[in-house]
């Protein structure tokens, strides 16, 4: 067990394994199940909550804990974390926003309240399409923001693009306001979605 535990891809694959036998249990042993509608909302749907996990977490990472500890890290240790650490982090955080925004965008697409959870509801006469709506368009515009404003600026502030001092001071604060915009965007976003599962 120890030597499953010691690395990272052996425990997600067991993982993997462990959902795939607990899905087939609940269903094999169920009602069972068809290659429906239904199975590919509910599969992308968990694709969803993983990939929406997985940058929701991250996020959070970097505003609770990486953010505020910069400044208590002594200079010589620093590069740990933006040479190796930051890079890291990054690269699954931007990731993890894309197929976030993709899968969600099937399942939406799937149960047929795409155009109208877009459209934010108007003239449907139906809250969860505005409430579900709400919360995509906050996803949309949070990915925006780490593919096209704060990966960029974290290039140059990691040193992974090449700039002046002065330009990497600023890209480093405009990555990091972006970043706390989406923290104050996640609880909004995050409220919407489950009041349009839940509430409705």
């Amino acid at each position: 067990m120890g030597n499953l535990l010691q690395s990272l891809p052996k425990t997600i694959h067991a993982s993997a394994i462990l959902a795939l036998i607990l899905f087939l249990v609940l269903h094999f042993f169920g009602d069972g199940f068809a290659f429906d509608r239904l199975f590919w909302s509910w599969l992308f749907r968990y694709f969803h909550v993983l990939a929406g996990v997985m940058w929701i977490g991250l996020l959070w990472y970097l505003n609770f804990v990486q953010i505020p500890s910069m400044p208590k890290i002594p200079d010589e240790q620093k590069p740990a974390i933006s040479k190796v650490i930051a890079p890291t982090v990054l690269f699954w955080f931007r990731w993890a926003a894309f197929f976030t925004i993709v899968t969600g965008l099937i399942v939406a697409t799937l149960n047929g309240y795409v155009h109208q959870a877009l459209m934010l509801g108007i003239g449907s006469g139906v809250g969860k399409n505005t409430a579900i709506g709400i919360g995509m368009w906050l996803g949309i515009i949070m990915a925006y923001n780490v593919w096209f404003v704060i990966w960029p600026n974290q290039k140059k502030a990691l040193g992974i693009v090449e700039c002046s001092p002065e330009d990497k001071a600023k890209a480093a604060r405009t990555a990091m306001l972006f970043s706390r915009t989406n923290t104050l965007l996640s609880l909004p976003m995050l409220l919407s979605m489950v009041s349009a599962q839940n509430l409705y």
